[in-house]
């Protein structure tokens, strides 16, 4: 059965969506939102993500507070940094990250977070997932800034994943 479907809801969902949009359940939309349904996700099985096990569903939700936290105080010091930008220009600079996390799933969640979070943008990872290349909106120390997104992000990721 899982070779016919691999992901039954997403075959619900297609169809459902198909005769939605199309507003009509004449016989040529009902087969052709039954063909769409079935080989849409025999298409992109090979697109799935691998599957996921949470090691630690109490460190998700730690890091998940941890995220939104740092989302808000960074909106504040992005915001300061622009205001102040006349009388001190931010100094934005390119960071290598060396990164201990190797998980397929848990790099996907650290982009996320990079990407959520203001002033943080993921520029580049190394083909063997060694470094991370992250470009900040305004830096000052960049070992103390590594060893921040260590703590906070990788480590916990780490947990959670591997």
């Amino acid at each position: 059965m899982k070779r016919i479907l691999p992901a039954p809801l997403l075959s619900v969902a297609l169809f459902a969506l198909w005769l939605v949009l199309n507003q009509s359940l004449n016989a040529a939309h009902l087969l052709l939102g039954a063909a769409l349904a079935l080989a849409a996700p025999l298409l992109s099985a090979p697109l799935r993500p691998l599957p996921v096990r949470i090691r630690r569903p109490v460190v998700v939700l730690r890091l998940i507070l941890t995220v939104g936290y740092d989302v808000l105080v960074s909106n504040l010091q992005v915001g300061l940094g622009v205001i102040r930008a006349g009388r001190r220009p931010p100094h934005g600079v390119f960071v290598k990250v060396p990164l201990d996390l190797r998980n397929a799933n848990g790099l996907a969640a650290l982009s996320t977070i990079t990407t959520v979070i203001p002033g943080t943008v993921w520029s580049e990872l190394a083909l063997d997932r060694s470094v991370l290349l992250l470009h900040v909106f305004d830096l000052d120390d960049e070992a103390a800034f590594i060893a921040h997104f260590k703590r906070r992000y990788e480590r916990p990721l780490m947990e959670i994943f591997e």
